[in-house]
């Protein structure tokens, strides 16, 4: 059971990094951003009085975010996406500046959960390859491989969305 002034100070100490996290993933979205962070909040509350607070409950409301935001996204109609389509080939490429971030968004939704975790780490959260290797218990060139076939896949999906294919074959 959380008291009220547990549930208090974690939520000061998580709402903005909270944000932050979903509103780099919504391509600067704000009202999506914020539906997103209300949900999250709004899941935790009955789990949290069930469980108790998690160890880390910033990592345990991204892991819900981003499963909110995959859903979302999934949801999205091909139609709908517009805007450029970014070249990922640059190791530096900076979603938030680019107009199809929503685009990007939607699908990295549909990678695999763990290309999708790395990209992630890679270009939003802005790690290091080494930082990864540690965080995911992999070697350095592990990490470079998958990070080359994640960029692939994702680049495969872009295109697919470009050409007005949108789904996976």
């Amino acid at each position: 059971m959380i008291t009220e002034t547990e549930l208090v100070t974690t939520y000061r100490q998580t709402i903005q990094p909270l944000y932050a996290y979903v509103f780099r993933r919504v391509g600067g979205q704000r009202e999506l951003a914020e539906d997103t962070v209300q949900e999250a909040f709004m899941r935790a509350l009955p789990s949290w009085q069930e469980k108790g607070l998690p160890d880390v409950p910033l990592a345990w409301l991204k892991t819900v975010a981003r499963n909110l935001l995959v859903s979302h996204f999934r949801k999205l109609r091909t139609e709908q996406l517009t805007g450029s389509f970014p070249d990922l080939r640059g190791e530096h490429w900076d979603p938030e500046q680019s107009s199809g971030a929503l685009t990007l968004s939607c699908c990295m939704a549909r990678l695999k959960k763990n290309q999708a975790m790395l990209l992630e780490a890679f270009y939003f959260d802005e790690k290091s390859v080494r930082e990864i290797a540690r965080e995911f218990s992999l070697s350095e060139r592990a990490v470079e491989g998958r990070l080359r076939r994640a960029r692939l896949k994702l680049r495969k999906q872009l295109d697919r969305l470009k050409e007005g294919r949108g789904e996976d074959k």
